[in-house]
């Protein structure tokens, strides 16, 4: 069922359609509840037949529906929940939360299996909400699995004036926000969990009791630090003007001309949002610039993703992280995803691996998305190493372009030396460009950018100002990655000649 249609719709679906167990991974526990509550509330009998209960580890089997409703006698272990439940003569509607991290124990296992063989024989249903995904296969292969959406705009609007409302009530709360600026601040609040957003508007709140324009930066940096804390996405700052950018002439043109193809006017003329680009090249050339640059073309937010904290050591997490993350992209669209290295993160997917096919679905994964995804997300995939990364990926239509990162002519180098000189203080008139980028020759962006950095240290210690001369010497004492590892960057340059178009 399509995930677009809204949450209660969907979880109502899956009880219409008979399923006796479905299984909820969130960290957003009382909403499901809330919705669970209100399909049982409104279904009634014809849903929940004897009753809806709720079992926790703490509080044992209650009358879910009912608050403060005293709890059948000891029913807190989970075996002893199960095994009344397994044995009830009638029809059931059941939530247990926390179950998945006691079915380590076999005899739990046992119980669920059969509660779920009476509740199918009855007609019954049972919930589980889990944090995290530790249900066993022999579990999750009965279980309807149930993923809960990210809010969209219309709910992020009723959920910041409920909030208002409410935080009004107790205290007054002056709103100043022009239509436009409201807007604003609900796409800014896209990608986060109801929670999250609901904290972030008590949180602008909190000290004046106002809510206006200047709470668009604790929005902001609100958001990057829920981002952060989830370990999978952060947002990355870009230049403001692709004039701190040098060179990659080809690839500026190409996203000067795909820029207008992200309007509504495209869609009418039957074009497709462009979908990504695939950046090869050498270690230090710039494909991570590229990255930024794109999303500086087209002002759109770039979101990185770290794909070291997509494994986990528990079976089916690292899939759920990895649906999380591309799911929370798809919520903060229109985006940039940058995805860094990318052969690092499923090169086992291109070969036989040994964890066991891991690599293989968690790539199986991001190929669906690529070529089924909806939404306005554009991925920035980077490489250094093409032999790592799984042929399928490299097929025709995975990416709308496939860009070859060179070292930079010397036109670019120049451009580079101007950009680096004057972000630090410096008049790039006062030094020979010409001179610096001939001496530069064979060097990344870069090191030519460490070349700068370091020949302010050496000036800083000597208590003189940074000359040309000086630039030139520290270039000469560090030669460049294409020296220490010519033939490997031959070997790629030979690779991508013909298969790639190049970026500058």
């Amino acid at each position: 069922m399509d995930e677009r249609i809204p949450d209660r719709q969907r979880l109502e679906h899956l009880f219409q359609s008979g399923y006796a167990c479905i299984s909820v991974v969130t960290r957003e526990e009382g909403y499901v509840l809330s919705l669970v509550r209100d399909i049982a509330f409104t279904r009634g009998a014809d849903l929940v037949g004897s009753g809806m209960w709720l079992w926790t580890v703490v509080g044992g089997l209650r009358d879910g529906l009912i608050a403060d409703s005293k709890p059948k006698p000891e029913t807190e272990h989970p075996a002893a929940a199960l095994y009344h439940l397994a044995r009830s003569p009638n029809r059931a509607f059941v939530v247990m939360l926390d179950l998945a991290s006691h079915l380590s124990d076999a005899k739990v296992l046992r119980l669920l299996r059969d509660v779920i063989e009476r509740f199918r024989e009855l007609g019954g249903h049972l919930v589980l909400i889990d944090h995290k995904e530790d249900l066993p296969d022999v579990i999750a292969a009965e279980a309807a699995r149930f993923d809960v959406s990210l809010p969209d705009e219309d709910e992020l609007n009723e959920l910041v004036r409920q909030t208002l409302r409410t935080a009004h009530r107790e205290s007054r709360i002056e709103v100043d926000l022009t239509r436009a600026m409201w807007r604003t601040i609900l796409r800014n609040l896209r990608g986060l969990t109801r929670r999250q957003a609901e904290q972030i508007v008590h949180e602008c709140i909190a000290g004046d009791r106002r809510f206006d324009e200047q709470d668009l930066n604790t929005i902001l940096a609100a958001k990057r630090r829920a981002l952060h804390a989830g370990g999978l996405l952060e947002y990355v700052q870009t230049p403001v003007s692709l004039d701190e950018i040098g060179g990659l002439g080809r690839l500026k043109r190409w996203l000067a001309r795909r820029k207008e193809s992200m309007s509504e006017n495209a869609d009418d003329f039957g074009l497709q949002h462009p979908r990504g680009v695939l950046m090869l090249g050498v270690q230090g050339a710039g494909k991570s610039l590229c990255a930024k640059a794109i999303a500086t073309a087209w002002h759109r937010p770039l979101l990185r993703m770290d794909v070291g904290a997509l494994y986990d050591r528990y079976v089916g997490e690292s899939e759920r992280r990895l649906r999380d993350a591309l799911q929370q992209a798809e919520a903060m669209a229109p985006v940039i995803l940058w995805i860094d290295e990318i052969e690092k993160a499923f090169a086992s997917a291109a070969s036989r691996s040994t964890d066991g096919g891991l690599s293989q679905r968690m790539f199986g994964t991001l190929l669906t998305w690529m070529q089924e995804h909806p939404a306005p997300v554009f991925l920035v995939a980077t490489a250094n190493d093409i032999e790592a990364l799984p042929p399928e990926l490299l097929r025709k239509g995975r990416f709308d372009e496939i860009f070859f990162v060179d070292l930079p002519g010397k036109k670019t180098r120049e451009a580079i030396f101007r950009i680096h000189l004057k972000r630090r203080g410096r008049d790039p008139a006062t030094f020979d460009l010409a001179a610096l980028a001939k001496a530069s020759d064979g060097y990344s962006g870069a090191e030519i950018e460490q070349a700068v950095i370091s020949a302010l240290h050496e000036a800083f210690a000597d208590k003189v100002d940074v000359t040309t001369e000086l630039v030139a010497r520290v270039l000469a004492d560090s030669p460049p990655l294409s020296v220490t590892m010519a033939e490997r960057i031959d070997a790629l340059r030979q690779w991508a000649d013909g298969r790639c178009v190049p970026a500058e």
